[in-house]
This record gives structure tokens, C-alpha cells and sequence, in this order.
């Protein structure tokens, strides 16, 4: 899953790609990196990040989202937790919504079942603005085991195929590195819930913990990372860096296969 965000202030390339233009350009090239699905968002959620209002974060996706599906034969999703944008992206040709508050927001759950496509619930302690203020947990991965699977049972009874649900244990997203860290060496926990697992590591600040690297110098802290949850289970990358992520995946996977034949 690469990424395409037409933010002026998501932490790692706010700004880049407001226009229009500029985003479809920097789509090609994370099609041409290996790209399987590309994922557009209007509004930050990185730690700190203010909201954005409704129409603003329309007038950012809607154009973006058009250029793409009528470009390029690559599935679009939508990254955003308000109803509104969610059946305004569909509406221009995005299948999936990408969304860290897990469709608790107002209509998000009706709407995307109504809408019958692929959904991401990411888990959240609090809300962008503060969820690194103080996060706590008495068992990171079985709480966030235990809220996802409910997100999940939530979503069924509304009518949403188990096919179209994915999940996300929302790294970085109201966790110290230690809950982090727990939740990769847990994540084949996550992955017995039963729904393919999306993992976002791309760059994270708990790699600026780790290694001491700038955002922009995270490149091997990520691949690292992204190894360690594909050897856990993980089924989908959302990341910045496609072609050498790409190329790692496919290593382990040829590994792998080479292993399942003997």
C-alpha cells in the first residue's frame, strides 16, 4: 500500500503532494515501485495533528481520487474517519476506506456497509491530538486484540462481508515503544483473529527512538521493521518507501517457498 497524502502536515512528506498533479505523479511512481493498492488521505493523523473540517478535506481528496481511478488500474483507498468523505470517495471510484477510529464515528459503520467495500479498522488509544500524551495498558496486544475483534463482530452485524474486513493494530497510534514493540513480537496474535492484518511502520517516530534517524534517514529501520511483521503474519505494508520494501517481501517470500518445497 503506498502512500499518497495531500496534507500540508503529515509528518513525513506534508506538503509534497497538495496538488492534484503532484499526487498523480507520485502515484505513478509508487505503481512503478511495485505498488498493489494506494492509499489517499486529506487530513494527518500523526501525533499532535489538529482536525481538519469536512469540506477541506473533500476539496484535498476528491480530485486526487478521480485522477487516480480514471489513470491507473490500481484500487484506491481512502484514508479518513468521516462519513461524508468516505461516500464521496466511493462515489469517484475509491473500494476501501482506511479509517484509525475503526468506523465508531457518526454513520462510519452504516455508510460503509451500505457502500459494500473493503474496510481497514485501525485501533486508537484517544484521538490524534493527544493519544501520545500518556498511553497506558495492562496487556497492549490482548486489549488491542480484544477491541479489534469486537470492531470486527461490529462491522458483520451490520452486514459487512468478513472478506472486505481488514485489520490494524494501529502502531504508533496512542502506544509508548514498548507497546510497540510488544505488539510486533504478538502480532501472529492478531493474525489468528481471523482478518488479514495491515501494518503501517513506514518511518514511524518509534523508529526515530530506536536508531536515533531523522525521518527522512529511516529507511533500513523500516525494512527491518516490515520483515519482522511479515514473519508474523502480516498482509499488508502501508509504506512510503514501495520499491525496497517490495524487494524485501519478495526475498522472504522466495525463502519461504523455497522451505515449503522441502
Amino acid at each position: 500500500m503506498g502512500i499518497v497524502n495531500v496534507t500540508p502536515d503529515s509528518f513525513a512528506d506534508g506538503g509534497r503532494f497538495l496538488e492534484p498533479d503532484e499526487a498523480v505523479k507520485h502515484a505513478a511512481r509508487l505503481i512503478a515501485a511495485g505498488a498493489d493498492i494506494l492509499d489517499v488521505g486529506g487530513e494527518s493523523t500523526r501525533p499532535g495533528a489538529a482536525e481538519v473540517p469536512t469540506d477541506q478535506e473533500l476539496d484535498r481528496v476528491i480530485p486526487v481520487i478521480e485522477l487516480l481511478t480514471r489513470e491507473f488500474d490500481v484500487p484506491v483507498s481512502i484514508d479518513t474517519s468521516k462519513a461524508i468523505v468516505m461516500r464521496e470517495a466511493v462515489t469517484v471510484g475509491a473500494v476501501m476506506v482506511n479509517d484509525v477510529c475503526a468506523l465508531e464515528s457518526e454513520d462510519a459503520l452504516a455508510t460503509v456497509a451500505g457502500l459494500e467495500v473493503a474496510v481497514c479498522l485501525v485501533h486508537m488509544q484517544g484521538r490524534p491530538r493527544s493519544m501520545q500524551d500518556a498511553p497506558g495498558y495492562a496487556d497492549v496486544t490482548e486489549e488491542v486484540c480484544d477491541y479489534l475483534r469486537k470492531r470486527a463482530e461490529a462491522c458483520l452485524a451490520a452486514g459487512i462481508h468478513a472478506d472486505n474486513i481488514i485489520i490494524d493494530p494501529g502502531f504508533g497510534f496512542g502506544k509508548t515503544l514498548e507497546h510497540n514493540l510488544q505488539l510486533l513480537r504478538e502480532l501472529d496474535r492478531l493474525v489468528e483473529i481471523g482478518f488479514p492484518v495491515l501494518v503501517g511502520l513506514s518511518r514511524k517516530s518509534m523508529l526515530g527512538t530506536m536508531i536515533g534517524r531523522d525521518v527522512h534517514d529511516r529507511l533500513a529501520g523500516s525494512l527491518a521493521l516490515a520483515l519482522l511483521a511479515a514473519q508474523q503474519g502480516a498482509a499488508i505494508f502501508r509504506v512510503h518507501d514501495v520499491a525496497p520494501t517490495v524487494d524485501v517481501l519478495r526475498v522472504l517470500r522466495q525463502l519461504n517457498n523455497k522451505y515449503a518445497t522441502h
